[in-house]
């Protein structure tokens, strides 16, 4: 039986999901967290290590020999030396879709607080507003109506089809920027260049991975090409944001708002220069918490195991 061990699961199972999975494919040790000094003590004998964010770096790789195989609980795997894992023959695996309709489902959650203000409006009339009204009804802010609007998607995935779908079933127009030039499976998402999407999309939603050419790309230069009245939603990595632009975009009415669930420095400083920013709602990286999501997780985790001891590997990152 391989030893399996998971260093941090306490974000992707707190208590509410099974381990059996997991458990069922070899000896398995469980951390809720492991700190940098106790990464080496708690991995040293495993053949099999389970990581959500902590890092696997070239010093700590070198100090397992009997680590063979590495999975990620989570679809990103920078915290991961893949070149060290290479040299050392350790294999890579994450975890791909398991969260789509979750994190798509936020996007919606973040945008519809964005123009409905439904938080703002319950708390008028909880504090005795319409109580009090003179009129039947009121309204705070300005509200929009999204059919007709058009949706851009930074990062047309498994995740940005999913935001697609729900946009037409709004009425939306939807636009993409993708990797590759295939064409979108459905028709009514029309491909476009990267200045296009920008000065198009009334919402623009990020799904893209964090890449070096791609970092900061919500910059001034391209929030300038976007209309004063487009929400940017960001529920892929915060490095996608140059942060201080988006700040200053905001502050300035440049856009007319933002919905992040994703930050540059996660947890942030409590001095973090977008807390307070107007209409900059932030929320603490959990689009892809959702306990179906997770127990996808766990069992895509167990899929790759399983397919690794069977000697056909499945979603390798390396090699």
């Amino acid at each position: 039986m391989p030893k399996i061990v998971i260093l941090d699961g306490h974000v992707a199972n707190p208590g509410d999901l099974s381990w059996n999975p997991i458990a069922e494919q070899g000896a398995l040790t469980i951390h809720k967290r492991t700190a940098d000094d106790l990464v080496i003590e708690r991995a040293k004998d495993a053949n099999i290590v389970i990581v959500n964010k902590r890092s696997l770096n070239k010093k700590i790789l070198a100090q397992l020999p009997e680590l063979k195989l590495i999975c990620t609980l989570a679809t990103g795997y920078n915290n991961i030396d893949i070149d060290t894992a290479n040299h050392f023959g350790i294999t890579v695996c994450n975890a791909v879709g398991y969260s789509s309709p979750s994190v798509a489902q936020h996007v919606f959650a973040l945008l519809l607080e964005l123009i409905n203000r439904v938080g703002l409006h319950n708390e008028t009339v909880q504090q005795n507003g319409w109580a009090n009204s003179i009129d039947w009804c009121y309204w705070k802010s300005p509200m929009m109506e999204l059919s007709g609007k058009t949706m851009g998607i930074y990062g047309y995935g498994k995740i940005g089809e999913q935001v697609a779908n729900i946009a037409l079933a709004f009425g939306m127009k939807v636009v993409a920027v993708r990797r590759s030039n295939q064409a979108p499976a459905n028709s009514h998402v029309q491909l476009v260049d990267l200045k296009t999407l920008f000065q198009e999309s009334d919402v623009l939603s990020l799904h893209a991975p964090l890449t070096e050419a791609n970092t900061g790309i919500i910059n001034q230069t391209n929030l300038a090409l976007m209309k004063k009245s487009a929400y940017l939603i960001n529920t892929g990595r915060g490095g996608l944001v140059n942060e201080m632009d988006l700040k200053t975009a905001l502050q300035n009415g440049q856009i007319a708002g933002a919905g992040l669930d994703v930050l540059s420095q996660e947890p942030p400083p409590v001095d973090h220069l977008l807390l307070g920013t107007p209409n900059c709602l932030i929320t603490p990286h959990h689009a892809w918490a959702t306990k179906e999501s997770r127990g996808r997780l766990i069992e895509i985790v167990a899929a790759n195991i399983q397919a690794f001891l069977a000697g056909k590997p499945q979603n390798v990152v390396n090699w």
